[in-house]
């Protein structure tokens, strides 16, 4: 572990080199303590794949005094942290033709029937690495390298609400409408963004997230949508 000064008032904790589930794990628990123990003085905290960047209040303290008090909790982080239990998100998924856009591209390039690959990518426990891109859009690892296909070369303009999708060896889910390159091949009728919520995403760094799969009868009942008109307009643009 590695903290160094970003600026006179962030600093960066960097605990590895390498993306692991280990390694969220670590992240994971040191957030909650860093919060709690040094609230008074922090702003802003922002986890990510290896790091955390820490923004503080330079007028009730200094860099310096800081960064101390800041190795001195992260010291007894994981003593504090065997209290805290990993969050568990369970999410059902539709893997339906209608919704899976890339399932063709994606069995191409692995040399898979659809059905080995929904069976490998829901049989997986993920860990939740960061959060960014788009308000609640996770970036979920690590995939089974049987099915690691690559980004597309020409992001979609538009990806449906609610698409999960793979790329490398990471799966996420586009909480809203937006534009993405990632392989599409199902769709949770979950709404991920609740602006009531305090974190607004169900997600949070280092939870455990597991997908269920569901019928299409039961993608609709929980209010799933199918959008065949948005499907034909991200065909033509694929």
């Amino acid at each position: 572990m590695k903290i160094s000064a970003v600026n006179e008032n962030s600093v960066i904790i960097y605990f590895s080199d390498v993306v692991t589930p280990e390694t969220a794990g670590e992240i994971a628990s040191a957030v909650p303590v860093i919060q709690s123990q040094l609230k008074e003085h922090v702003v802003d905290i922002i986890p990510s794949y290896t790091s955390i960047l820490v923004s503080f209040d330079l007028v009730s303290i200094g860099l310096r005094e800081f960064t101390q008090r800041l190795q001195h909790t992260l010291s007894r982080a994981k003593k504090i942290s065997r209290k805290l239990e990993a969050k568990t998100i369970e999410l059902p998924v539709y893997y339906g033709e209608e919704v899976a856009l890339d399932a063709d591209e994606i069995c191409e390039h692995t040399g898979l029937t659809f059905e080995e690959v929904i069976n490998i990518h829901a049989s997986t426990t993920y860990r939740v690495y960061a959060i960014g891109f788009a308000p609640g859009f996770a970036y979920l690892g690590n995939t089974d390298s049987r099915i690691e296909i690559p980004r597309k070369q020409t992001p979609r303009l538009k990806v449906p609400a609610g698409s999960l999708a793979i790329a490398d060896r990471q799966t996420a889910i586009y909480p809203k409408q937006s534009p993405g390159g990632w392989q599409i091949i199902g769709r949770t009728p979950v709404s991920l963004i609740d602006f009531e919520r305090e974190n607004l995403t169900v997600f949070e760094m280092g939870a455990q997230v597991t997908f269920t799969r569901i019928d299409k009868a039961t993608f609709l009942k929980m209010g799933g949508v199918l959008l065949p008109e948005a499907l034909s307009e991200q065909r033509e643009v694929a």
